[in-house]
């Protein structure tokens, strides 16, 4: 029965996938103060092929362009640089980033004066603009990497697809435990390793190489289902943690994206990676609980439907990756 429901899960997992697993991308803002009044402007959006977000940023009235705007697409993002003077200063005043309230992204705004700590804030589309704080705490950073780790899981769909394939491959509660956490550790080892320097990886055949992950898991539940004993449903822990460590190398790339505060590393990488996690064991409750109400009110499916829940996902897999390696050929 919990089979039955995974199945479904599983349909319509791929049903909502979009093409890309990864198009709900913060945008990002750095000021950094040069001298007083007078700022480098950073400015990232999200961007496919040639076509970036429509969102704009636009500088309190006081503030002027000294010199020509520089824009330059960079790894699915449009990077725009440019300097400005603010007359008395920038605290305090309100940024408003245009045509924010009308997409599903985020902003991370991040404010480094000549004098005094750095800030890093967090704008959505409900409250379209901010004001440079004079002060703020840690929290106020860890809370928004740590929401941005959640938000991340929960729309990352290969990554769900993925966790939901184990969930489909293991019966045993005992293996599925370890597999999930020899999966967490992996990929916490590899975002930490990308975030400090120590190891480093091209983001386009490491997101093919995700997809190759799913498609291998679709595989091997086939294969299960079919009757042959399969080492990876025997020995769950080797391929998620050998996976997971792929997965990290993708979740840095997000993180990378998003844009990080050099000097609160640790505290961003912690934040994120607890989001993540949160963000994990939210989907597999979920699941859970929906194992648990079909077990009480659902009627049987289909045989016939076990095995094409299984094909769904592989196909949804190899299109990803056919999609990424095109996109590293290119």
């Amino acid at each position: 029965m919990r089979w039955r429901m995974l199945v479904t899960l599983a349909i319509l997992v791929t049903a909502c996938a979009p093409a890309s697993a990864h198009e709900i991308r913060p945008a990002f803002l750095q000021i950094r103060e040069i001298e007083p009044s007078t700022y480098d402007v950073l400015w990232k959006t999200p961007a496919q092929g040639d076509m970036r977000l429509a969102l704009n940023a636009v500088m309190p009235s006081p503030c002027r362009n000294l010199g020509v705007t520089r824009t330059t697409l960079v790894n699915a993002a449009a990077i725009e640089h440019r300097r400005i003077v603010c007359e008395g200063g920038i605290s305090g005043r309100r940024i408003v980033f245009e045509n924010l309230a009308t997409t599903l992204t985020d902003v991370i705004v991040r404010f480094e004066p000549i004098a005094g700590a750095p800030k890093t804030l967090r704008v959505n589309g409900a409250t379209p603009f901010v004001a440079i704080p004079a002060q703020q705490s840690v929290s106020e950073i860890a809370g928004a990497y740590f929401r941005f780790g959640v938000e991340h899981i929960l729309f990352g769909f290969d990554h769900l697809l993925f966790v939901l394939s184990l969930l489909m491959l293991v019966d045993d509660r005992k293996r599925l435990l370890t597999a999930i956490t020899g999966f967490t550790v992996a990929h916490s080892i590899t975002l930490a390793g990308t975030t400090f320097g120590w190891l480093r990886l091209a983001s386009a055949p490491v997101e093919a190489c995700i997809a190759l992950s799913i498609a291998f898991l679709a595989a091997e539940i086939l294969k299960t289902r079919g009757g042959r004993a399969r080492s990876t449903r025997l020995r769950p822990e080797i391929a998620a943690f050998g996976f997971g460590l792929l997965h990290g190398f993708g979740f840095a790339s997000a993180l990378h994206e998003i844009g990080m505060p050099e000097d609160a590393l640790p505290l961003v990488l912690v934040s994120f990676n607890l989001g993540v996690e949160a963000g994990q064991i939210v989907f597999v409750a979920v699941v859970v609980a929906m194992v648990w109400l079909w077990r009480r009110y659902a009627r049987q499916l289909p045989a016939s439907v076990y095995r094409v829940s299984a094909y769904l996902v592989g196909i949804t897999a190899s299109f990803w990756f056919i999609e990424r390696s095109v996109r590293i050929a290119l």
